[in-house]
């Protein structure tokens, strides 16, 4: 059978269900998976699946392709993935996989992988499975494996809720699910809490056609009803997660859409003064606002490429307190296992704030101000996306631009900056721009904007 190889992306497999991703596709995901746990020694196996119409289906034939290698599957069953990540610790089984296309669209699904139990698979890893497909490369055993069903949902709460310690002052909170998996557990974590919280649930059922808004917080017009709701409510914040539930959107006291990268200037500023160590990253996409309030901070700081499993895996590699990713990919290892956790993400905010008198706003007063744009994405043919990625980099070595090339290309200017990436979940080429004055903004937004619609156009031949 012909499969597509584009859906076998830098660190997970993504594809439209019906087009891309079947009943026999996933089964062959399974047989490839299986196949590659045997052959590392692994015998026994996670996973999960997310709340999308496809995913039960998904999940059923992927199982039956890695039985069939003789592995044994634990399911999960319907689960957010960050609580798929807690089963391998909880379960003491180092390696899964997880039916999930996160924030794409809604028949849109996919597969996370892990074979360490610590950061799911990346690179080369993901296109040696769709070799072993095109190849027929698999192993069968005589011996199917065993399937075995664990509900770790209250196991969860427990642990999500007892690490979170709020102080005196009883917030007014308003979380958004956005009809996503999260679902499934945000009104119990929240509840644990009803005496310190007054809170209020914005699409807390779970619905796969996600008929309120895109599962997706890093996008503001996404989170407008949020936005509406803190104001007309005097919430002291907003919090909202993507649809499988490891990334965190943040809306402040006034209203206004926070971006991660100020979401972490709140976290570092609370860290800065605890016995941990003084370093971080974050992502390229983040502002130049967060690098100059680490430097103030005394806290050891780097761009790093955009990525869960890049991110995650250098998070726990370095052993970072704190680190993350504009999209809301946040990584705790003070006091916690390291995962990203959009829920836990929300009340780690909730927990600082309870333990001040101070808004979302005053506790962000004196960093540095940049005029920014929010993430944009220009739709692009994955088979030109590097090449035009390689094109810009090259005209910004003839313009002698200062620029880092660890994911895609970040220019710096004495007065903002440009970046310039290759998406890798979809057909797109990222780009974000920032500066000191809305002029000079959409003077560099303007440049970049130009070049790669130019260099598009000579790609495709037009």
């Amino acid at each position: 059978m012909k499969i597509n190889k584009y859906m076998f992306r830098e660190y997970d497999i993504r594809g439209i269900y019906g087009k891309d991703i079947d009943e026999e596709v996933s089964y062959l995901i399974g047989k490839s998976f299986g196949t590659k746990l045997k052959r590392l020694g692994k015998d026994t196996t996670i996973v999960g699946y997310d709340n999308r119409y496809s995913s039960p289906i998904i999940e059923k034939n992927l199982v039956k392709g890695i039985t069939e290698c003789g592995v044994n599957v634990v399911r999960l069953g319907l689960v957010t993935t960050p609580m798929y990540y807690y089963s391998w610790d909880l379960l003491d089984i180092h390696c899964g996989m997880m039916v999930t296309a996160s924030h794409n669209p809604k028949d849109d699904n996919g597969f996370k992988f892990s074979y360490n139990g610590i950061h799911n698979a990346y690179g080369d890893s993901t296109i040696e499975l769709y070799n072993m497909i095109v190849n027929k490369d698999f192993i069968t055993s005589k011996n199917l494996g065993t399937i075995k069903n664990i509900d770790i949902k209250n196991d969860y709460i427990e642990m999500i809720t007892s690490n979170i310690n709020l102080g005196k002052r009883k917030l007014k909170v308003i979380y958004d699910c956005g009809n996503g998996t999260t679902s499934i557990v945000a009104d119990q974590i929240f509840n644990t809490f009803h005496d310190k919280l007054e809170f209020i649930p914005l699409f807390n059922e779970s619905d796969s056609s996600f008929p309120n808004h895109h599962p997706d917080p890093a996008v503001e017009e996404n989170l407008s009803i949020l936005k509406e709701k803190v104001k007309e409510n005097h919430a002291d914040v907003g919090i909202a997660f993507d649809g499988d539930g490891d990334r965190v959107g943040i809306i402040d006291e006034q209203g206004n859409f926070l971006d991660m990268d100020k979401y972490m200037i709140l976290i570092w500023r609370d860290l800065r003064n605890k016995s941990v160590a003084k370093k971080t990253f974050y992502d390229v996409k983040c502002s130049l606002t967060l690098k100059e309030e680490l430097d103030n901070l005394g806290i050891e700081n780097e761009f790093y490429r955009t990525g869960n499993s890049y991110t995650k895996a250098k998070s726990v590699e370095g052993n970072y307190p704190f680190s993350g990713e504009l999209s809301g990919h946040v990584f705790f290892r003070d006091k916690f296992n390291g995962y990203d956790d959009g829920i836990y993400a929300g009340l780690r905010l909730i927990e600082i704030l309870s333990n001040t008198n101070k808004s979302i706003t005053e506790l962000l007063k004196g960093i540095s101000h940049y005029e920014s744009t929010p993430e944009i994405k220009i739709a692009t043919p994955d088979e030109i996306k590097f090449q035009i990625i390689d094109k810009v980099k090259k005209y910004c070595l003839e313009k002698h631009y200062q620029i880092l090339l660890v994911d895609g290309v970040k220019v710096f200017f004495e007065d903002g900056s440009a970046l310039v990436r290759a998406s890798n979940t979809g057909p797109n080429i990222t780009t974000r721009f920032e500066a000191k004055t809305k002029e000079r903004l959409e003077e560099i937004q303007t440049e970049f904007t130009n070049l790669i619609e130019t260099l598009k156009e000579v790609s495709e031949g037009k």
